[in-house]
């Protein structure tokens, strides 16, 4: 670190990424703004990981993040393959920019490969979202999560139940902090911004007289029966509510591939900019989602989501939200969402310190750190 300035290289790679590293971007210009020494020289590498150029940028504008200092532009590939490509092109930017901290955000390939890349090279490491355990180790985002912890430095958590599986796993007590949930920062942030989408006037729907749909985990999309069960239930709801559906291209990928015709009625729609869907979710009767930032989002909204899952990493949403597991039984996923749409019961409540402010308490922290 100069007598001046503080440097931290965040490294993001999908748009639960970019959704996150906005609020941090944002607290840390307005700690800038205070001019008290050290200031933060914020450098922002966009790994690729999530290769659609359009939706990418959409992202980066509606957020107002700052442009990447570096795109890798590493693109789709095997875990193994996209993994290993973001270790090789990233490793030159962090020896180029010698950064006083690598930040990580979440679970995806581009969080381990940067926290790796950062240990290598004995650089200390940031986790942001820290602690969170589905314990399923068949899933990508679980290995994630456990080896960047282990190598971690700082790491911060967004409920109190990820502490204790960090003691769990022998992290030391003093690297933890407990600081809420950057997510949603994000999210309050711009609800009021998203009230001004048209996005209901285009589809032509009414608010709450609709539900919507999220899937793209490979247990669901990869696996045809699954796929099946799930489609065929959400047809059957829709027939009540009707479906938006914004699909993901891997989605739509496999749908065509095994010839499952079971869309009719749903309506498809192309995957949306964080402002559009923020207005569809907000105003939608109930969500269907395996998506672990929208358990959270819903969460927050006060809105039912049934998650299409045997587990969560965000147990948090069950005990304190609006969240149930339904994993891919047809008749359970029905059976929930019909209980749901016709309960009045409002006994949800926000889960501590998811109230905008988490940003601003990594920040602090990290300039104790420092």
């Amino acid at each position: 670190m100069s007598a001046t300035n503080l440097k931290i290289l965040s490294v993001v790679g999908a748009r639960p990424n970019f959704m996150k590293v906005a609020s941090l971007a944002k607290a840390i210009d307005r700690y800038n703004e205070q001019k008290e020494l050290p200031l933060i020289d914020h450098v922002i590498v966009h790994t690729g990981q999530h290769y659609d150029e359009k939706m990418s940028k959409l992202f980066f504008d509606e957020l107002e993040i700052p442009r990447p200092a570096y795109n890798l532009e590493v693109g789709s590939g095997s875990h193994a393959y996209q993994t290993a490509e973001i270790i090789k092109r990233l490793e030159p930017v962090v020896l180029q920019e010698r950064p006083d901290f690598v930040l990580v955000v979440g679970d995806v390939n581009s969080t381990f490969a940067g926290a790796l890349v950062a240990s290598k090279l004995e650089m200390k490491i940031i986790h942001v979202e820290a602690g969170l355990r589905s314990f399923d180790r068949s899933m990508p985002e679980e290995i994630n999560r456990v080896l960047t912890d282990a190598i971690s430095d700082l790491l911060f958590t967004t409920e109190q139940g990820a502490e204790e599986n960090l003691i769990r796993e022998g992290i030391a007590k003093d690297k933890i902090y407990f600081v809420g949930n950057v997510m949603i920062d994000t999210l309050l942030k711009h609800k009021e911004k998203s009230d001004h989408s048209t996005i209901l006037e285009q589809l032509d729907i009414k608010p709450h007289e609709y539900g919507v749909v999220t899937l793209h985990r490979p247990s669901n999309v990869d696996n045809r029966e699954n796929l099946k069960n799930i489609l065929d239930a959400l047809k059957e709801i829709d027939r009540d509510l009707p479906i938006i559906f914004p699909v993901h291209p891997r989605t739509r990928e496999k749908i065509i591939e095994f010839g499952i015709d079971r869309l009719k009625g749903i309506i498809i729609i192309e995957p949306l900019g964080y402002i559009d869907f923020l207005k569809l979710m907000k105003e939608s009767r109930i969500v269907f989602t395996d998506s672990g930032g929208i358990q959270e989002e819903t969460t927050v909204l006060r809105i039912p989501c049934i998650t299409l899952r045997e587990n969560t990493e965000r147990p948090v949403t069950i005990t304190s939200g609006t969240n149930v597991l339904v994993g891919t039984d047809k008749g359970k996923i029905i059976r929930e969402a019909q209980q749901r749409l016709n309960s009045h019961r409002c006994e949800y409540s926000i889960p501590p310190l998811w109230d905008g402010k988490a940003a601003e308490r990594i920040v602090n922290v990290i300039i104790k750190h420092a």
